[in-house]
C-alpha cells in the first residue's frame, strides 16, 4: 500500500473543503459547468515567482518556461511577474506576444523548427536558440529573404549533465543543441554580420531535487560559458542557463533547498569577472507553476475486485498522462492524492483504494493502493502537484472522451 498523502500545506481547508482560490471544488465545477477539471491558484503562483526573485543574484532575469502551462490566462498572470518567456512552438509565441512581453525578452527553443516557425519568429523579433548547423543556415537564409538580421542563441549540448534529474538533456548523443566539441568550427566560420549573436543557451535537465547536483551543473555551465566568450568573435550579452529545479512529487520526495543554489550563483558572478556584464536567464516551468494546480474529477463508480477496492473516476490519463506513470517514470509512483471534499475528517474510517479512470485500458491509473477516507459516488477525487505538464503534454482525444475544463482563481 502506498503511504498516505497529506493534503497539500500551499492551499487553504474549509469545512473539510480544499480551496482553489476561495472557491471549493463544488463551486468550481458550477463555474466550469463540468468534471473532470483543472484549477490553478494564483496566489501560490505569485508566492512562488516572489520568493524565488527575492533570492536571485542581480546579475540572473527569470523566465518563464511557457511549454510548462501554456493555459493563456496563466500565462497572462505570470506576465508582469517575469523578465521574459521561452516558448517551444509558434502557437506559444502568438500567445507569449499577445501578453505584451517585449519580443526581446522571449525566446524560441527546440529541434525541427519549420520554416513557418523561423519566419514568425525572425518577424516577431524574438531569439531564435539554434538547434543545429542546418538550423543556423536555415536561419540565415530566411533572414537574408526577409531583409531583417534574426536575433540568434546557439543551444549547447555540453559534455556534462545534471546528475539525479528526472529528464536529462545533455552529455552523449542527443537531439537537442550542437555538441560542445563542434563550437569552435562553428563559431570561427560563423557569418557575425548576418546575424544578431546574442549568446548561448546551456540546459542539462529538469525536476531535480538535489542541490549540490545542481550547483555542480552551475559551476560546468559558467566554465563552459567562458570558454565559449573567448573563441566568440563578438561580444555576447546573454546566457540562459536553463533550470532543472523540481518539486516534490512521490513519498520521500523533499522540497529542493534553493539556497545554496543561490549563493553559488553569487560566488560564481564573482569568481567569472569576464560574465558580469552577461545577462544570465534562468528559465523554469514546472517550479514556477507545478504546485499551484489540482486534477479534479468525480467518482462515478466503485466496486471491488478480489477483495481489491476500485473508485471509478470520470478523469483519468487521457488529462493526466504524468499522473498515470506514462509520461518517463520507469516504475509507476503515485502523485499525492486526495478526496477533496473530505479532508482532515479526523476519522479512522478510511479504506485501501486504486483510483481509476474510465479508459478501457489498465495503464488508466490514477492512484494505486492509496489509504482514503471512505469515499462515496459523487466525491471528488483529487491529484495534487498538477500545475505543469497536465492538458497540454496528455492524449485528450484518446478513446474520444470529453476533453478536461481548466480555470485560474
Amino acid at each position: 500500500m502506498s503511504k498516505l498523502h497529506a493534503p497539500m500545506s500551499q492551499f487553504n481547508i474549509d469545512q473539510q473543503q480544499l480551496l482553489i482560490g476561495d472557491k471549493t471544488l463544488a463551486q468550481i465545477e458550477m463555474l466550469v459547468g463540468q468534471t473532470p477539471f483543472y484549477a490553478y491558484d494564483a496566489n501560490i503562483v505569485k508566492d512562488t515567482i516572489t520568493a524565488l526573485k527575492a533570492t536571485l543574484p542581480p546579475q540572473v532575469s527569470l523566465h518563464y518556461a511557457v511549454k510548462a502551462n501554456p493555459y493563456p490566462p496563466l500565462v497572462n498572470f505570470i506576465k508582469p511577474l517575469v523578465k521574459g518567456f521561452d516558448v517551444a512552438s509558434k502557437k506559444e509565441l502568438l500567445l507569449a506576444l499577445q501578453t505584451g512581453m517585449p519580443p526581446a525578452n522571449i525566446s524560441f527553443a527546440g529541434p525541427g523548427k519549420t520554416q513557418e516557425d523561423i519566419t514568425a519568429a525572425i518577424v516577431a523579433g524574438i531569439t531564435l536558440h539554434v538547434e543545429s548547423t542546418n538550423e543556423l543556415a536555415s536561419i540565415i537564409e530566411r533572414g537574408k529573404h526577409l531583409d531583417t538580421t534574426p536575433n540568434v542563441a546557439i543551444r549547447v549540448n555540453p559534455a556534462f549533465e545534471l546528475k539525479a534529474s528526472g529528464m536529462r538533456m545533455s552529455g552523449g548523443a542527443k537531439p537537442f543543441g550542437i555538441d560542445e566539441e563542434l563550437l569552435p568550427e562553428v563559431l570561427s566560420t560563423l557569418d557575425y554580420d548576418a546575424v544578431n549573436f546574442r549568446g548561448f543557451h546551456i540546459y542539462s535537465g529538469s525536476q531535480n531535487l538535489q542541490a549540490d547536483a545542481i550547483i555542480e551543473m552551475h559551476n560546468n555551465t559558467f566554465a563552459l560559458a567562458e570558454r565559449l566568450m573567448h573563441i566568440t568573435k563578438s561580444k555576447i550579452d546573454y546566457i540562459n542557463i536553463g533550470g532543472g529545479f523540481g518539486i516534490p512529487y512521490f513519498p520521500g520526495d523533499k522540497r529542493l533547498n534553493t539556497a545554496p543554489i543561490m549563493e553559488n550563483l553569487t560566488r560564481l558572478f564573482a569568481q567569472h569577472v569576464t560574465l558580469s556584464h552577461v545577462e544570465m536567464i534562468i528559465e523554469l516551468g514546472r517550479y514556477l507553476v507545478g504546485e499551484c494546480g489540482v486534477y479534479a474529477s468525480k467518482i462515478v463508480d466503485i466496486k471491488t475486485s478480489r477483495e481489491q477496492k476500485f473508485l471509478v473516476c470520470n478523469g483519468g490519463l487521457h488529462h493526466h498522462l504524468a499522473n498515470s506513470g506514462n509520461f518517463g517514470q520507469v516504475i509507476r509512483k503515485n502523485y499525492p492524492v486526495s478526496l477533496g471534499n473530505k479532508l482532515l475528517s479526523g476519522s479512522s474510517d478510511t479504506e485501501c483504494v486504486t483510483l481509476v479512470g474510465p479508459l478501457c485500458t489498465p495503464l488508466d491509473v490514477l492512484a494505486s493502493k492509496v489509504e482514503l477516507p471512505k469515499a462515496n459516488i459523487g466525491d471528488f477525487a483529487i491529484i495534487y502537484q498538477s500545475g505543469a505538464y497536465g492538458p497540454t503534454a496528455s492524449p485528450q482525444d484518446f478513446l474520444s472522451q470529453g476533453r478536461v475544463a481548466e480555470i485560474l482563481l
